[in-house]
């Protein structure tokens, strides 16, 4: 059932991988099986093979790690509870499990391991058809007991067993079916929907870490849409990330709004086909996310006006808090939230632009305001217009074209990314005659402001400013 090209890409893997033959042959005159499996066969027969190799093995992980010594240049033991020992060759980094046969407590996705006796058996304990392949060593034999290969060309994600007695021992299967969605393009059998569905609440005893985790891929997959709308179909986005689901509002009578939830989709897939402007190019979560949270804020301030029309004041201050809620709730670092939300609160800012009507100082405020995120927010606020009518789209890029200009103008003159005040805290504490304390933080950030609004001044300028600020202080009547 192979195709050529993946014949060629399963021979080319052994030929670049010659180190597998060796290790092979040593697990072999030990007398014990030795089989590549899993992501490394699939990816080696979709042409995508990466440096990490996953074994499967009728060895115990004792006589792993003995088989190993000698061989490896580095070894681990971290997964030892589990099976699994950990070595270094070279550029590739191998992991090898002894055969499971694992059994779950319904109220925990966490095993109590058992060890199998056959690599069918371990095969069939895995969560997808095309994740249950082997190519058995040294003799370089497939084995696909599941029929892995005709879903592979299929592009078809299907469990080896029964789809629910799968997602009822490792309920995070259900989210690795989306997360597959989105990386692979493969479409999810209909028999694995409706296990999903049904069991979608089985996901509440998943770690916020692992489901986190599964997002993130998912999100930065080629194909998040195809994920995400899984997730919210099959109801385990209200299980896991339940802002998304809520954007699909009624929408009224009259049309006067867009349906939130696609527009969200598609303000997602316009920022992925920015994301050159970002760093090197690759999967940005950070933006990726905010694009698609962009928008929770207006089912909680939606309102319809007496004239007919629909509002989401402040939808953006509503969002960001939602947003870093969410996050906190999943486990994210506290950087990631505060990027998240602060994208988040601002994408509308650009709206107040007009038609360039900014002054010089709300330019630099803008800057300010986004700091290291301004590339990220550029995408984010391109991204937000799908208006489907042509001059209007025309339009608002010429405007944001014109502000990114001016941006670029500004900075040039004014080094906007490390904007500070004209006097330094010792600076303000000598011409003060103060002492460190809440006034320097207050008098360093009205100069700030003074700063922003009238650009770089000469020191004599910033000092006057300073002072006048000074006389209007209560502090300086009581000679503080």
């Amino acid at each position: 059932m192979l195709s050529e090209a993946q014949r060629r890409a399963v021979l080319d893997f052994v030929r670049i991988a010659g180190v597998v033959d060796d290790l092979a042959q040593r697990f072999k005159s030990a007398g014990h099986e030795l089989a590549l499996v899993g992501g490394p066969v699939r990816d080696a027969l979709l042409g995508r093979l990466g440096k990490d190799l996953d074994f499967t093995t009728s060895a115990r992980p004792e006589q792993i790690e003995q088989l190993l010594a000698g061989w490896a240049d580095a070894v681990w033991d971290i997964g030892r509870a589990f099976g699994t020992i950990g070595a270094r060759k070279g550029d590739w980094v191998v992991e090898i499990t002894t055969y499971r046969a694992d059994s779950y407590d319904p109220d925990s996705r966490k095993p109590a391991v058992a060890y199998g006796d056959s690599l069918e058996g371990d095969l069939l304990r895995r969560d997808f058809a095309v994740n249950a392949m082997a190519l058995v060593l040294p003799e370089k034999k497939v084995v696909d007991p599941f029929s892995g290969l005709a879903d592979l060309t299929a592009k078809v994600l299907r469990t080896p067993g029964l789809p629910a007695d799968s997602f009822s021992d490792d309920p995070l299967r259900m989210m690795r079916a989306a997360r597959f969605a989105s990386q692979l393009g493969f479409t999810v059998a209909p028999e694995v929907v409706a296990a999903m569905t049904d069991m979608a609440d089985r996901i509440k005893i998943v770690s916020a870490e692992r489901v986190k985790d599964e997002i993130v891929k998912l999100v930065c997959g080629a194909h998040p849409r195809a994920g995400l709308e899984l997730l919210v179909d099959t109801g385990l986005a209200d299980r896991v990330l339940p802002e998304l689901p809520a954007l699909r509002l009624e929408v009224d009578e009259h049309h006067r709004h867009k349906d939130v939830y696609e527009h969200s989709l598609i303000v997602l897939e316009q920022a992925i086909s920015m994301e050159s402007r970002i760093g090197d190019g690759s999967p940005d979560f950070v933006t990726r996310f905010a694009s698609l949270m962009h928008d929770v804020g207006k089912p909680a301030t939606r309102r319809f006006e007496g004239d007919g029309r629909v509002t989401f004041h402040h939808h953006e201050v509503v969002g960001a808090k939602l947003t870093a809620k969410r996050m906190k709730a999943l486990r994210f670092s506290a950087e990631e939230i505060d990027q998240v939300a602060r994208l988040v609160e601002l994408h509308l800012r650009f709206h107040g632009y007009g038609t360039g009507e900014w002054t010089d100082s709300a330019v630099r405020r803008y800057v300010r305001d986004a700091g290291p995120l301004l590339e990220r927010l550029h995408v984010l606020t391109r991204a937000d217009c799908t208006t489907r009518n042509k001059r209007k789209a025309a339009a608002l890029r010429r405007t944001y074209d014109h502000l990114e200009e001016r941006i670029e103008r500004l900075s040039e003159e004014e080094e906007l990314a490390a904007i500070r005040p004209d006097l330094d805290g010792n600076q303000i504490m000598e011409i003060l005659g103060i002492k460190p304390g809440r006034v320097v933080g207050r008098a360093w950030n009205h100069l700030l402001e003074f700063r922003l609004d009238q650009g770089p001044q000469e020191l004599e300028a910033a000092r006057a400013e300073l002072l006048r600020w000074w006389r209007e202080q209560p502090e300086s009547a009581a000679g503080t």
